[in-house]
């Protein structure tokens, strides 16, 4: 019996469809893509992270010389990574960790094996101690569709403006979309920055499906605790990374509101004895505790859950963060850029009616949520609120430079004003009489 005649197109289709599954037309390639790297939080170390679509070594050739054979080599080891998704896509992904790197040397790399390497990247190793003072990029919300900002973002990286990127959620929108492509073309869309620069991260809401999983499997943060939290020094600054968004997927363990709370208190008690090694303490996370924009979202409610915790009782980091002195709060969610005046519980802590962030008496927070994506700008609420101090509904990432252990500069950039700063904010704190607010 002979097939029908639409048989062999159909079969055709099939063909086409299943080669195309692991994202390429072709047989799936042993070449590395979507090369960044991450700080591991030892001195003198950094790690690369790439993806293939075959298993193969894991390997980073590197060297100090721009062209040239690359003398020195590192190796490292690959896990499989199977996407959620209907098609259950697998991905390969590498992990390689350089050591004993000089500090502030630039180096320059590739990573993969004989069956396929990268082109040529190159890095600035961090520097050792607290005397120096780190530049960083910091921005939430970024898609692959509309990532606005990021061209900017990308010719400031060309530059060597920044030391490390701080990512403070919300990736691609949304990785696991289109059975993991869309996190794919994200990861790609970043090389050019990520695989320069530390691209330090934490988790956002749009990050949730299948438990996090793309975004515990494609980043490679410090610590054990597949990147959710986690802390390392930068400078003169202890920085904290850490999920919100435990309070709000309880479907995955409400023991994790309580596992972080518990090492959220260790680690701050830990880092306010070593004040006067790295005076600031720094927090980053995604969703806001205060915010006055037009919607609905968890910061614009009296009572939000990050602030207060869960039934407005349990394992608030409000009062956590206040009592250990936190000096500023990093925040994303909210796609504009707000500024808080020093704040604790709803009450405006200023230093002083003339230098408002001069020894404020409490917290500031920095919503930077507007790099761009899919879903665009977030209004503001028509009147701001009394303890709101700059509020801007542009495009944009901060620049955050720690000068030293007494002054931190903050600014805003537009990309909708042609990289215009449109704040510009000193924080300044003695190095005695810290830390405690209470």
């Amino acid at each position: 019996m002979h097939p029908l005649p639409g048989y062999w197109s159909c079969c055709s289709l099939l063909l086409l469809f299943s080669l195309g599954v692991q994202g390429s037309p072709g047989a799936p390639s042993a070449a590395p893509e979507q090369v960044h790297l991450s700080y591991p939080g030892e001195p003198g170390s950094m790690t690369v992270t790439w993806t293939t679509w075959v298993p193969t070594r894991s390997e980073v050739q590197f060297g100090l010389q721009p062209s040239g054979p690359l003398p020195l080599r590192a190796q490292g080891t690959f896990v499989p990574f199977v996407d959620g998704g209907i098609l259950r896509r697998k991905l390969y992904i590498h992990r390689v960790t350089l050591r004993k790197l000089l500090p502030g040397v630039q180096y320059v790399y590739r990573c993969g094996s004989t069956q396929g390497w990268s082109r040529r990247f190159r890095f600035r190793a961090l520097k050792n101690g607290a005397h120096w003072s780190p530049r960083l990029a910091v921005f939430g919300d970024l898609g692959a569709d509309n990532p606005k900002a990021f061209p900017r973002l990308r010719r400031d990286t060309q530059q060597g403006m920044y030391d490390a990127v701080l990512h403070v959620g919300d990736f691609a929108y949304n990785m696991d979309q289109d059975n993991a492509r869309v996190g794919d073309r994200f990861m790609r869309l970043i090389e050019p920055v990520a695989a320069s620069l530390p691209y330090m991260t934490c988790p956002g809401n749009h990050e949730e499906r299948y438990n996090f999983s793309n975004y515990k499997a494609r980043f490679s943060m410090p610590g054990d605790n597949e990147g959710l939290w986690y802390s390392w020094d930068l400078g003169p600054a202890h920085i904290i990374s850490f999920s919100t968004e435990v309070y709000f997927f309880l479907h995955y363990g409400r023991h994790l509101v309580q596992r972080q709370f518990r090492w959220l208190e260790s680690d701050l008690q830990k880092a306010n004895k070593n004040r006067a090694a790295r005076p600031w303490i720094i927090t980053m996370g995604h969703r806001p505790m205060y915010c006055s924009n037009a919607d609905l979202d968890d910061c614009t409610r009296y009572e939000s859950k990050v602030r207060k915790g869960l039934q407005g009782k349990l394992y608030g980091l409000e009062d956590l963060f206040y009592k250990y002195g936190v000096d500023l709060q990093l925040w994303a969610h909210e796609h504009s850029y707000e500024r808080l005046w020093p704040i604790y519980n709803y009450q405006v802590f200023n230093g002083s009616g003339e230098m408002p962030y001069t020894n404020p008496r409490g917290p500031v927070h920095i919503i930077t949520g507007s790099a761009g994506c899919e879903e665009r700008l977030t209004p503001f609420a028509v009147f701001p609120r009394p303890w709101s101090a700059v509020r801007v509904k542009e495009y944009g990432y901060t620049r955050l430079h720690i000068l030293n252990g007494t002054h931190i500069h903050i600014q805003q950039v537009s990309d909708d004003q042609d990289g215009k700063i449109v704040d510009d904010v000193w924080v300044v704190r003695p190095l005695f009489g810290r830390r405690m607010y209470l």
